[in-house]
């Protein structure tokens, strides 16, 4: 009896530290050798000219930034870009997104219970090169147009992320929940805008937990106003805005959440080329590298504008590589190392795995002795009879 009751214990002790295991299984991108240099992409197709600029001098490994909208889910083109980035040894961080709304021109629709169960359903579906498959929870939610052309509403968008929490991990444990980066320069206008740091102190008020349960956090670490200010880290404005949201987030959790700078950038139209790369230089060295102990990566928007409408931010414009983005090539970067799954299996040959290869002549769909008058008898009453 005492050995049965013995066993039991070490059972129930087994099982207890396997669902912990289960429930945690991301990991800390910081306790590994991160190369934190990204940038921020609009279309899968732009991996290649990413690589060389976030994997240069020395680097390794660097992040990139992609939203895919709510109409976008196309496995083929999700997994192939995933099994790109594999090989382009470039981590992805995919932002959700909705889409235009059709009674507001500029307004993105606000994101449902349905988006994120379908989002979840979707990604859990496809391969990710790496171990935490990194999720950004919408964007800058404390801006009327980016929330359905309603009032910023921190406790919806608190409620939204716990169900999303609950989603994704219930479809992967390694789900990366990383919440949307705000509007830094956004203002309190009522029923249009909620300044950064009243709509954070709002979501910690109206769920205590939610910063809990969140694996990480983004920030719009942009030099405003007018994307166009100098390095200094002590404007709450400015290229170090993630530190004023990291100090109200750690006033709501003892966890340390880790940062994900996925927007910043100067304004080329309001500032010499020359400049901006003296600008991200200092950035760089100054400031951003200090606090590499609590940031994971850093993608500037914009890699390039295509249509025109960010050229401002644009690191490639017609004549290729900008000035400051050969300045953001040539600084010195590490070797990452996240924990990678395992490489993706190669593409199968569709008409072999499916179908087979048969010979479709006649004598290899009918035996000979079928082709006789005698034997098509024969077989059409042993079909009739179910001989």
């Amino acid at each position: 009896m005492f050995w049965k009751c013995k066993f039991i214990v070490f059972f129930l002790i087994f099982f207890v530290i396997i669902s912990c295991k289960d429930a945690y299984a991301i990991y800390d991108p910081l306790s590994r050798p991160n190369n934190f240099f990204g940038i921020h992409i609009l279309f899968p197709t732009e991996l290649a000219k990413a690589r060389e600029l976030v994997n240069s001098a020395g680097g390794d490994w660097g992040y990139v930034t992609i939203p895919i909208q709510v109409g976008d889910k196309d496995l083929d083109k999700w997994q192939t870009f995933m099994v790109s980035a594999y090989s382009s040894h470039l981590i992805p961080i995919l932002r959700l997104a909705t889409e235009s709304d059709y009674k507001e021109s500029g307004v993105w629709r606000k994101p449902t219970e349905s988006d994120v169960l379908d989002f979840a359903n979707f990604l859990s579906s496809i391969y990710w090169p790496t171990k935490n498959r990194y999720i950004l929870f919408f964007n800058e939610t404390n801006r009327f147009d980016e929330w359905g052309g309603d009032a910023p509403n921190p406790e919806e968008y608190a409620s939204l992320i716990d169900y999303a929490v609950d989603v994704f991990k219930s479809k992967n444990n390694d789900f990366f929940i990383i919440m949307g980066g705000l509007d830094n320069a956004a203002p309190n206008e009522k029923g249009k805008y909620m300044n950064v740091f009243d709509y954070l102190r709002q979501m910690g008020q109206a769920r205590p937990t939610v910063y809990n349960r969140i694996d990480g956090f983004a920030s719009h670490s942009y030099p405003n106003p007018n994307f166009s200010q100098n390095t200094n880290p002590n404007r709450p404005m400015g290229i170090a805005s993630y530190r004023f949201e990291y100090d109200i987030i750690s006033s709501f959790t003892s966890l340390k959440k880790p940062i994900f700078i996925t927007e910043t950038g100067w304004n080329s139209k309001a500032l010499s080329d020359d400049t901006i790369g003296t600008y991200y230089t200092r950035a760089f060295e100054d400031v951003w590298k200090k606090d590499s102990d609590k940031i994971v990566a850093i993608t500037p928007f914009l890699l390039e504008s295509q249509n025109g409408q960010f050229d401002k931010f644009s690191f490639i414009k017609s004549a290729g590589l900008t000035p400051y983005a050969k300045v953001f090539e040539g600084i010195s970067k590490i070797k990452g190392e996240p924990d990678l799954n395992s490489p993706p299996p190669p593409p199968k040959n569709v008409i072999q795995a499916v179908l087979g290869i048969r010979n479709f002549r006649p004598t290899a769909l009918f035996p000979p002795p079928y082709l006789k008058p005698s034997g098509i008898i024969k077989f059409y009453f042993k079909s009739i009879l179910g001989l």
